[in-house]
């Protein structure tokens, strides 16, 4: 199998390396941040205040409301990328990388406002009486010939089969690793009680992923956030001499010291903008998916609150761990095996190096427990819409079910060739998406400007459909 682990790894290269996605992602959320005029800066609190104050519209078409469709997408990409990919970003790409992850989500925000807005516009009904969109019915729909057509399949084959690796097996295993770790809980047993606990939500469909996320997701971020907070408190001498470290890295590179072997600007900026896309998935197109399910009189209105799950995933969540890992030092440390940390074992020992105890590892190891479980929910409801564009409603709740089995899979099987897979396969879903948005780009553009010209956008919940006399 060796080789196949070469082939794939080299695909992986290639498909996310510095001359196809990183460039293709960066820019094409550069262009969308042009061409809409800075949207994210410009409508920023009037984004937030709709996601986390307002959170609803009355009466409006739609399975759930603005606030559950933003944590439906943040229980997507709140993930171990959360904990693990940053580690990796400045394992390899040193201090810098973090500020590269900070501009693909400060750029990425314009992404995802634009993948929003087309997945409630291009939006349809299913069988059941639900919401079904994303990339694989405004890839179809929005490009009327051909070539659209085989861009939106392709997007729903890569995204059906996609969801098994990165959104399932890959935190399933993740999930039982550090339990194991943490606590000596068989692989078996742990797979066994993560695979009821989503089958409770993810059988239920989006309604009830929608409910339960409402509740998830902020209690496991702000818990997760207070732990590295707590440390940059106990480390706040050192904050300003990280954050200047991190800004001037981002374009000199890092030299050598202690277990840091040292990297050049592009290592930076690749591994910098590979994680924070990564991380906040904005390109991918999964954040039509969940914008599509949303109860919105107006696309500008969801795509909105929409842009704002990648700030709160890079900006806040993102900056925490990263930070976290600079102002200990963790990221100049070696392992027992005179090796230098990476991926989580670095996030780990940085939280262990910045809190009394043992509750750094507590901590990270409940926030892979708790960031693993809610990505399970969001792909699976990625997955499954995939499904109903591919071969109708019939196969959505059996697919369900295979989802669910499979977590059990992926807690006890061995998944390094799945990890490459499942990257190749995020690649593969990017591209045709990124394709549609600088095709349809016009058509944002158009419609957006439109919506900020009506003297009552900001105040009115209906004045889309007829009022009464």
């Amino acid at each position: 199998m060796e080789w196949l682990d070469t082939a794939l790894g080299e695909i992986s290269s290639f498909i996310w390396g510095p001359w196809l996605l990183i460039p293709l992602l960066l820019l094409t959320g550069l262009y969308l941040t042009i061409v809409l005029r800075g949207l994210q800066f410009r409508r920023f609190g009037h984004a937030f205040w709709l996601a986390l104050i307002k959170r609803k519209e009355v009466d409006a078409e739609g399975d759930i409301s603005h606030y559950q469709a933003l944590t439906v997408a943040l229980a997507a990409t709140i993930g171990v990328g959360n904990i693990a990919g940053v580690g990796t970003a400045i394992a390899l790409g040193g201090p810098g990388a973090l500020f590269w992850m900070w501009i693909t989500g400060l750029v990425g925000m314009a992404t995802k406002y634009s993948e929003a807005f087309l997945g409630v516009k291009f939006r349809r009904v299913d069988a059941k009486g639900e919401q079904s969109g994303g990339p694989m019915f405004y890839l179809s729909e929005g490009i009327r010939n051909n070539f659209g057509k085989v861009l939106g399949i392709s997007f729903a084959v890569f995204g059906a089969v996609a969801a098994f690796g990165i959104g399932n097996m890959v935190q399933a295993n993740s999930v039982a690793d550090a339990v194991n770790t943490e606590w000596g809980i068989p692989f078996w047993l742990s797979g066994l009680i993560l695979m009821f606990a989503a089958a409770a939500v993810i059988l239920g469909g989006i309604k009830s992923i929608g409910r339960f996320t409402a509740a998830f997701v902020p209690f496991m971020a702000i818990i997760y956030v207070l732990g590295a907070t707590v440390v940059l408190l106990l480390n706040i001498t050192e904050l300003p001499s990280a954050l200047a470290t991190v800004f001037s890295d981002a374009f000199t590179g890092t030299a050598a010291t202690g277990g840091f072997v040292g990297v050049g600007f592009l290592a930076a900026l690749r591994w910098g903008v590979a994680r924070g896309i990564f991380s906040n998935e904005s390109g991918l197109g999964t954040g039509g998916i969940a914008a599509a399910a949303a109860q919105t009189t107006h696309p500008v209105r969801q795509a909105l609150v929409s842009m704002t799950q990648t700030f709160l995933d890079t900006l806040v969540v993102v900056s925490f761990t990263g930070l976290t890992i600079v102002v200990t030092g963790a990221w100049t440390q070696l392992d027992t095996a005179g090796e230098a940390l990476t991926g989580a074992p670095l996030t780990q020992a940085a939280f262990d190096s910045g809190l009394p105890g043992e509750w750094g590892g507590l901590i990270v190891s409940i926030g892979v427990v708790f960031f693993a479980f809610s990505t399970l929910l969001g792909w699976a409801y990625y997955g499954e819409r995939c499904m109903d564009r591919l071969f109708g409603r019939g196969l959505v709740t059996p697919y369900r079910v295979v989802f669910v089995v499979v977590i059990f899979i992926g807690a006890v099987t061995e998944l390094k060739t799945v990890w490459t897979i499942a990257d190749i396969l995020n690649g593969l879903m990017a591209l045709p998406n990124l394709v549609g948005l600088i095709v349809l780009s016009g058509l944002i553009v158009r419609e957006t400007r439109e919506f900020f010209r009506r003297p009552d956008w900001k105040v009115a919940d209906d004045f889309l459909r007829p009022r009464r006399s």
